[in-house]
């Protein structure tokens, strides 16, 4: 009776190839072959490519778990953010997965609505699994006490309000924005300005809030607390809003939301009680998100460079990852600029 082949002893199909097969086959040993595989020590130019070519024969994909335990890194980056839904979110992703990618790295990515819980929870997930975080916390307390983590690994922060110096921080100019877009609309004559603000305890809110009320000061336009109306950043929260708008005496002859989102909750509220914009009202948003020049009328925002912003947040963790020593803090700002399009002519 003929010996069975490999495959009948495996039911499930052939066995996969281990890192034992691969140092066998190019007659070395298993130490070279991680440091061939993984360039984390000397190797000789042929026996490197003696074991690669093995590998690549015997298909051996080296474990994940295994390979850090040897070099120390997963070669995964972890992304906390406050959502993963609408297109702000979407963008920043985009910047940063394009950069991870370029160095070769993956990304686990996680949300959480600024809740204490939430985060820590979240990070406790991600904590051990990944060489670096990039976090976007815009509550203060949650920001610094996340800034004060001593534990060794990188963070960079998005949009947060961090004051520690060794921190590294990327964000955008929210107050010039804002007071940018605010000066054009009191400048095509519509002084009684409405703002739709963002969450209480949110620093983009509060700086573009900043941004609205220097503005008007500056333009001689007295400040109506009434006319500073609560939002979360949502198209809902820009609805109401503007319903609110309508029934204030007099009526405001513009809105300023503080993003996009909510501008264009409130072009809708607006349309479906019949008010003209921007004949009756001009509306103007923040972020120029990628639909804002696609509603209708076509929306004026302050743009914001936010698949950048992902980028230049990614550059600056794989530059914390590669020189761990280095322990300085950046901060960089991004300009904004304003794009004016038919809601605020």
């Amino acid at each position: 009776m003929s010996a069975k082949s490999p495959r009948s002893r495996h039911p499930e199909g052939p066995r996969q190839a281990t890192i034992r097969d691969v140092a066998r086959a190019a007659r070395v040993s298993v130490a070279t072959v991680s440091r061939a595989l993984n360039d984390s020590g000397p190797v000789r130019d042929d026996t490197r490519r003696r074991v690669r070519d093995a590998a690549q024969d015997l298909r051996f994909t080296p474990h994940g778990a295994a390979r850090s335990l040897i070099t120390s890194r997963t070669n995964t980056l972890g992304v906390l953010l406050p959502d993963l839904y609408g297109e702000f979110f979407s963008e920043i992703i985009r910047g940063i997965d394009r950069e991870a990618q370029r160095a070769g790295y993956q990304l686990l990515l996680s949300s959480a609505r600024n809740a204490r819980d939430e985060i820590h929870v979240a990070f406790r997930a991600m904590y051990g699994c990944v060489d670096g975080l990039i976090l976007m916390a815009p509550d203060v307390e949650l920001a610094e006490m996340f800034a004060q983590r001593r534990d060794g690994t990188p963070i960079v922060f998005i949009n947060s309000p961090v004051a520690s110096d060794d921190a590294r921080v990327i964000t955008i100019d929210n107050h010039g924005g804002a007071y940018r877009m605010v000066t054009h609309l009191v400048r095509q004559g519509r002084e009684r300005i409405a703002i739709i603000r963002g969450g209480d305890r949110n620093h983009d809110s509060a700086e573009r809030l900043r941004g609205y009320r220097d503005a008007l000061t500056e333009c001689g336009v007295p400040l109506d607390p009434r006319l500073e109306i609560g939002g979360d950043f949502t198209e809902a929260a820009g609805y109401r809003a503007a319903q609110a708008v309508l029934e204030l005496q007099p009526r405001p002859t513009a809105i300023f939301a503080a993003n996009d989102a909510m501008a264009i909750g409130a072009v809708s509220a607006l349309r479906e009680k019949g008010v003209a914009v921007p004949e009756e009202i001009a509306v103007a948003g923040f972020d120029d998100i990628p639909i804002a020049r696609y509603v209708s009328p076509p929306l004026s925002s302050v743009h914001v460079p936010i698949a950048q912003l992902g980028e230049r947040a990614m550059e600056l963790l794989l530059g914390a990852i590669a020189r761990p020593a280095n322990g300085a803090g950046r901060r960089i700002v991004l300009p904004t600029t304003l794009v004016i399009r038919q809601s605020s002519p």
